[in-house]
């Protein structure tokens, strides 16, 4: 029915499925969603693929890494149809992203640098060592919710939500009941304003803000910086060999085009005919 990858030009779609340890049917999956060309048919009408669509498959799994399944497969689909500026606008904002995930993680740890230690919490919900009151019983550098929301860009349903998560705990003023943020709960919104912004859940952020409390500073939110750096780096990496992979695979199908202009459809709708 068909030969391999390395004696013939037509593919089996178990062929393909072998050699990038997928399933049959996930090859089959692929094509109906448009990351591969169409295949051509046997007289019988068995899938007839093609080197042309072993490397539309190698350049999709190079892409998933870097760009997301999401992304990766409208990249191809864009191709495939011939419309490759809306592939490659679409390779742009995911390194923007990339690049804003960049600067998130530098504005992290900057937030870091700028923030003082602060001593552990007494029992009774203070911040350390008393320290002269303001108006209303409040220390020096408290907040009120509409404020710390404004600093932090967020809504002040943010931060309730963030307080029955337990990453804030404001005490309550005692002549307005209203929520006050002494300078421990304004690290902590703002560590975890940064940490959310860098992807993580608040089930994540939760022990790393509980440590920080205990132990009155910041070391261990490193560890976290650095799987976040080797993660940007890797993701980095990717789209490096995901680009080879889309190119090689665009400069086959001009290959196959004869450079007369066709497009990739075009080519795999000849196959179909044949």
């Amino acid at each position: 029915m068909g030969r391999n990858l390395q004696n013939g030009e037509r593919l089996r779609p178990v062929d393909l499925a072998r050699g990038h340890g997928l399933s049959t049917q996930a090859v089959r999956n692929y094509e109906e969603a448009g990351i591969l060309p169409a295949a051509g048919r046997t007289p019988h009408g068995y899938r007839a693929y093609t080197p042309l669509h072993a490397r539309a498959l190698r350049a999709f799994l190079a892409l998933v890494p870097a760009h997301g399944h999401r992304t990766a497969s409208a990249i191809m689909r864009a191709v495939n149809r011939g419309a490759a500026e809306e592939a490659l606008r679409l390779i742009d904002e995911s390194h923007a992203q990339l690049l804003d995930d960049r600067v998130t993680l530098q504005a992290v740890e900057s937030a870091l640098h700028d923030l003082e230690p602060t001593p552990p919490r007494e029992p009774g919900g203070r911040s350390g060592p008393a320290t002269e009151s303001g108006p209303g019983g409040r220390s020096p550098g408290a907040m009120f919710i509409g404020p710390l929301a404004g600093r932090l860009g967020i809504r002040p349903a943010t931060l309730r939500a963030w307080e029955r998560a337990g990453l804030v705990r404001p005490r309550r003023d005692p002549l307005t009941g209203y929520r006050v943020y002494d300078e421990a709960d304004v690290r902590d919104a703002r560590l975890a304003h940064q940490l959310r912004r860098g992807g993580y859940l608040l089930e994540q952020i939760a022990p790393l803000i509980a440590q920080v409390r205990a132990a009155g500073g910041l070391e261990p939110l490193e560890s976290a910086l650095g799987d976040w750096h080797g993660r940007l780096s890797a993701r980095g990496r990717a789209m490096l060999t995901g680009a080879a992979e889309l190119d090689a695979y665009l400069r086959e199908a001009e290959s196959r085009s004869g450079h007369g202009g066709r497009t990739i459809k075009e080519i795999s709708s000849e196959g179909r005919t044949r």
